[in-house]
């Protein structure tokens, strides 16, 4: 199994910038592209931002492009989302999610995270 723990999150005001961190344990060697999903209340999970195993190839949702930066450290099996220009939209619980395929566009979630929220206020 494949253990992921988020956190970073909190609540900010609008323009502000956060960096929401998710650490992997265990079987890490049978993963691939991880990625970043959120939910809003009332909304089903959206795909935000997803990254290759190498770290190499990334992908946006439209909504964060140009704000939100992924990236990921493998030596630390730690994986990061650098959120900047918060927008009230961007309030929901953020989820960590990694695969055991390299496909980091239409990013499959064999393993979660637990969540950590994100409150942007005005």
């Amino acid at each position: 199994q494949v253990q992921l723990v988020e956190s970073g999150g909190g609540l900010v005001q609008a323009g502000d910038s956060l960096t929401l961190s998710c650490a992997a344990s265990g079987r890490t060697f049978s993963t691939r592209a991880m990625g970043w999903f959120r939910q809003s209340p009332g909304k089903e999970r959206e795909f935000v931002s997803g990254i290759s195993w190498n770290g190499r190839s990334t992908h946006y949702a439209d909504s964060v492009v140009g704000r939100f930066t992924i990236s990921r450290d493998s030596a630390k099996n730690t994986m990061y989302l650098q959120m900047n220009n918060l927008k009230l939209e961007d309030t929901a619980v953020y989820y960590c999610a990694a695969s055991r395929v390299d496909s980091f566009i239409n990013l499959r979630g064999d393993y979660w995270g637990q969540g950590t929220q994100v409150t942007v206020s005005s």
